[in-house]
């Protein structure tokens, strides 16, 4: 029997975006090296599930990374500062995490990979990102606030946590929670099984052919970001693919979630989870009423896709 903890505001840092988005955008680019790592020396998933990554009790984690006959990891331990990289055999070398510019993160990261025998070549142009500057000429991003950025993952922990138990309510097939370098959130995705129509593509610097294997099929899909791109505050959210009719005046609890046009997603903003008298309670119901809402829409087969929660 699973017995589960609630989490109170106390548990759910402050993050205002806007005190830290320099540190957010250099962040999410040293990010996005790790996870091009990961991406070209893993298997292909469905859907771009090979290329994300996972929470950790220090930070974020690539998993287990094959190379040969042995395997490395890549974390972001965001309580010690640095970038760990260790071996199956062992090793371990590390890049700190501190002021430093976009080009010179790269040069250390692969220095250091290389004097493990691990030769990896990646794409060097940023992801989901317009007007983007290659890593390694990358000099302007070189912003690094550790209380922010520490500050950051503890707030992504207590989502992981929620978003699991609200996964675990789903039989159908469902994505890990995992966190996209690229559009810099974590995420849940549900399907139903159906194939969706052709998605129309179009995200910078993504090829239009991963956008649409990732919206093969119908999705209802939610998660967190800390804000940016006309969002300028963290936020849950919560969409789906293809958009049913009439799911923009779907009827969705907490009452301070709203409909969000210009990116065709509800959303509900982070301090009004944080500032409630159960946050765990507030974000469920949020993404179970945005839920019911897309799959009435979409006519899921409900009673074949879900389950009870199990609990105490």
């Amino acid at each position: 029997m699973i017995v589960s903890q609630r989490s109170t505001g106390k548990d759910w840092p402050d993050i205002p975006y806007l005190d830290w988005e320099e540190t957010a955008t250099t962040l999410q680019l040293w990010i996005q090296i790790i996870g091009k790592i990961r991406l070209v020396q893993t298997p292909w998933t469905n859907h771009s599930w090979h290329a994300p990554l996972y929470l950790s009790t220090r930070g974020l984690t690539t998993s287990p990374i094959p190379h040969g006959g042995r395997l490395f990891e890549l974390t972001f331990d965001f309580i010690d500062h640095q970038l760990v990289i260790q071996t199956s055999l062992g090793e371990r070398r590390q890049v700190a995490l501190e002021p430093r510019s976009v080009a010179e993160f790269y040069g250390a990261v692969m220095a250091e990979l290389h004097a493990l025998g691990i030769d990896v070549q990646i794409r060097t142009t940023p992801c989901e990102i317009a007007d983007a500057i290659p890593f390694e000429q990358d000099t302007l991003h070189h912003h690094y606030d550790p209380d922010a950025a520490c500050r950051f993952w503890r707030a992504l922990l207590q989502a992981d946590r929620v978003f699991k138990d609200f996964r675990s309510r789903f039989l159908g097939k469902c994505s890990p929670v995992h966190f996209f370098w690229g559009s810099f959130d974590l995420a849940v995705t549900r399907f139903s099984g159906q194939l969706a129509p052709v998605h129309p593509g179009g995200i910078p610097n993504l090829p239009d052919w991963v956008t649409r294997e990732a919206y093969s099929h119908e999705v209802i899909s939610a998660g967190f970001w800390p804000g940016g791109g006309g969002v300028q505050e963290p936020s849950f959210y919560s969409y789906a693919y293809p958009t049913p009719p009439g799911f923009a005046e779907s009827s969705i609890t907490p009452a301070e979630a709203s409909w969000k046009a210009s990116l065709g997603e509800f959303l509900l903003p982070y301090e009004a989870v944080r500032a409630a008298p159960s946050p765990d309670e507030l974000l469920l119901s949020f993404l179970q009423s945005t839920y019911e809402a897309a799959a009435q829409g979409l006519n899921w087969d409900r009673e074949q896709l879900e389950r009870q929660p199990i609990s105490a």
